[in-house]
């Protein structure tokens, strides 16, 4: 229902508020969206919040993900001279790191399904 959507948006707004809160208070920079989501994330792995208490909610966000990128890819535009200068650099930035990121991320993914699968294995013992 949309009661139930509008509650588990609060839930979000109030993580995001107090990541904003401790972001001022923390003496080095850190941006409030990544402590939010370590917050989200501490919530969740606690269990003081379960993921049925948001789970319309974050398909809603996923589902119009696209939507929330317009204004900051018409913010860009604003910059359009400097990304011009900078454009090769960008390029090779983008071209060289991209690969290093999949290749890590896969690397990754390995490792914690052989992690969780000898876990698995270990309780079927």
């Amino acid at each position: 229902t949309i009661l139930n959507l509008i509650f588990e948006l609060g839930i979000l707004f109030l993580i995001c508020m107090a990541g904003e809160g401790i972001a001022t208070l923390l003496p080095i920079m850190i941006p409030a969206s990544v402590i939010s989501l370590i917050l989200l994330l501490i919530l969740l792995l606690s269990g003081v919040l379960k993921e049925r208490q948001i789970r319309q909610s974050a398909a809603f966000l996923t589902e119009n993900m696209g939507i929330l990128f317009i204004p900051a890819a018409v913010g860009t535009l604003e910059y359009l001279d400097v990304l011009k200068a900078q454009a090769i650099p960008f390029l090779l930035i983008t071209v060289v790191s991209t690969p290093i990121v999949y290749f890590i991320t896969a690397w990754s993914v390995q490792l914690l399904m052989k992690l969780f699968n000898r876990k698995k294995v270990q309780h079927h013992v």
